[in-house]
């Protein structure tokens, strides 16, 4: 059976630069009957979980290391005994929710392609919403997960630590901008979107 993507939402706090928001993100798990890797940490354990059922977790592959996407990281790791996936320049972001004494696993770098369930999904560091931020690109899919770099709308925000937003553009537009136009855009919050919708929209 191929791959195939499902999909949960859970509600939980972002919290940054002293300030704490009400959030809901999307719970985006990657696989087959058996095996799947789950795309970033958000909240809730048991409702990531609940997506997954009874399946073996290969890796937990998170997008960046904001607390909402990845504060369960280590509880979901120890749950499922699967590998935490993040790019290196994301240490500085992730120490503030997990400090020095917890670490991920293996790092993620651009170009990396990793496989479930016979699908591939090739690693894009899309710096700018965070530093260490990328997206996964499956091509057999149809789709690019793009965690907070692309949203339905636009750019992820970029006006807090670690930021900004010229260079989150550039990531952009060398890195989706040049996926057809017909990619689905998995976002970490919110619905989904299409690289063409998005490029008319930035560019137009």
């Amino acid at each position: 059976m191929a791959a195939r993507i499902d999909h949960g939402v859970v509600s939980g706090t972002f919290s940054l630069d002293g300030e704490t928001f009400d959030v809901d993100n999307n719970i985006w798990v990657v696989g087959d009957d058996a095996e799947c890797v789950v795309i970033d940490a958000p909240h809730d354990v048991d409702a990531i979980m609940a997506v997954v059922g009874d399946r073996a977790v290969r890796a937990i592959v998170c997008t960046h290391a904001h607390d909402d996407h990845v504060r369960v990281a280590p509880a979901l790791r120890e749950r499922t005994g699967a590998p935490i996936l993040l790019h290196p320049d994301e240490r500085p972001v992730w120490e503030l929710t997990h400090g020095t004494d917890v670490s991920w696993d293996a790092d993620l770098v651009d170009g990396q392609v990793l496989e479930i369930a016979g699908t591939r999904m090739q690693v894009l560091h899309t710096p700018g919403h965070a530093p260490g931020a990328v997206c996964l690109y499956a091509p057999e899919l149809g789709c690019v997960f793009t965690g907070d770099s692309l949203f339905q709308g636009g750019p992820g925000a970029t006006g807090r630590s670690f930021s900004d937003r010229s260079t989150l553009e550039a990531s952009i537009r060398a890195s989706l901008f040049v996926l057809p136009e017909a990619t689905v855009v998995h976002t970490g919050h919110g619905d989904d979107t299409t690289i063409g919708a998005e490029k008319a929209g930035l560019d137009g």
